[in-house]
C-alpha cells in the first residue's frame, strides 16, 4: 500500500495549475520574473530539458525489475570505496544543509532504497554510495563544520582527487543564509582541485522570496566572478514540496551520460 509522496512523481506535477507547475519543475524561472530589468538571466536557463528527458530521468531514479537502485557500501577511505566502475556524482555540503533529505527526495519514487536522514547535524561520518542500476553511482559524503569527522578533509580531499570517475560534484548551499564561510573553503577546494561542480541551493521552501531572490543574485556573481569550474547555472530546490527535484534528477542523469534525448 505504499505510496509516494505527493509531487514526487513527474505526472503528479503535470496535473499542477501552469503557474504552480512551473514553479515546480523550473522554480529559478518562478524566481526570474522577480529580477529587475536589464538583469542578464541566460544563465537562468543553461539547463533547461523537455518533457521527454525530464521522463527519462525520472524512469532512472525509479527502481522496478531490471533496475535496481541500491545503498551499496560504505567508507571512511578510499580503499573501502567500491570499485569505480560506474559514472559517479558525489554531494557535498555543511552539516545541516539537508543533504540526505535531498538525496531521500531524489530516490523517494524507490522507497526500498533507505538514505538515513539524522536528527542531529553531522551525523553522516562515512562516504555512502548508492549505485543506480547499471547507470550510475551517487555518493553522499560526509557534513563539513559543525561536528564534521575529524578525517572529513583527508576522505573528501582523497575521494575528489582519486575518484577517476566522477563525473560532477553538487556542492549543497543553505537557501536561507546562503554562502557561509565553510562553503568558501569547499569552493576553495573544488576549484584547486580543477573539480566540476555545481551549486544546488537547498530549503528553498523555508525561504521568503525576496530573500531567496538576495541569495540566487549573490551567488550567482559570486560564481561568475570568483570560480571557474562551477557550472553557472545554480539548482533552487525543496526536498519538502519537491521544487526542483525533477529537474536535479535530470541534470544528474545528463552528466552521468544516460540522457538518450536531447537536452535543450
Amino acid at each position: 500500500g505504499w505510496s509516494s509522496p505527493p509531487l514526487a512523481a513527474l505526472s503528479q506535477v503535470l496535473r499542477l495549475e501552469p503557474s504552480r507547475r512551473t514553479g515546480v519543475m523550473f522554480p529559478l524561472q518562478k524566481l526570474e520574473r522577480n529580477v529587475a530589468p536589464g538583469y542578464d538571466t541566460a544563465q537562468f536557463r543553461l539547463f533547461q530539458p523537455g518533457l521527454a528527458s525530464l521522463q527519462r530521468a525520472e524512469e532512472l531514479f525509479r527502481s522496478g525489475r531490471g533496475h535496481a537502485i541500491d545503498y551499496v557500501s560504505s567508507a571512511v577511505r578510499m580503499d573501502h570505496a567500491p570499485p569505480p566502475a560506474l559514472p559517479e556524482v558525489c554531494f557535498i555540503g555543511r552539516s545541516n544543509v539537508g543533504k540526505s533529505s535531498l538525496i531521500r527526495a531524489l530516490f523517494s519514487l524507490s522507497p526500498e532504497v533507505e538514505v538515513r536522514v539524522s536528527k542531529t547535524p553531522g551525523h553522516t561520518k562515512k562516504m555512502n554510495f548508492f549505485k543506480v542500476g547499471k547507470f550510475f553511482t551517487l555518493v553522499d559524503m560526509p557534513g563539513y563544520g559543525y561536528r564534521a569527522p575529524q578525517d572529513f578533509v583527508e576522505m573528501v580531499e582523497a575521494y575528489l582527487q582519486e575518484r577517476h570517475n566522477l563525473k560532477r560534484t553538487f556542492l549543497l548551499v543553505d537557501g536561507v543564509v546562503g554562502l557561509q564561510k565553510t562553503d568558501h573553503i569547499a569552493v576553495e577546494m573544488l576549484e584547486e582541485f580543477g573539480i566540476p561542480y555545481v551549486m544546488v541551493l537547498t530549503k528553498i521552501d523555508r525561504a521568503s522570496r525576496g530573500l531567496l531572490l538576495k541569495n540566487v543574485l549573490e551567488i550567482h556573481e559570486f560564481v561568475k566572478e570568483k570560480t571557474q569550474g562551477c557550472f553557472p547555472q545554480l539548482f533552487l530546490v525543496s526536498s519538502l514540496d519537491f521544487s526542483g527535484v525533477h529537474l536535479l534528477r535530470c541534470f544528474v542523469a545528463h552528466v552521468t551520460g544516460n540522457l538518450l534525448v536531447n537536452a535543450s
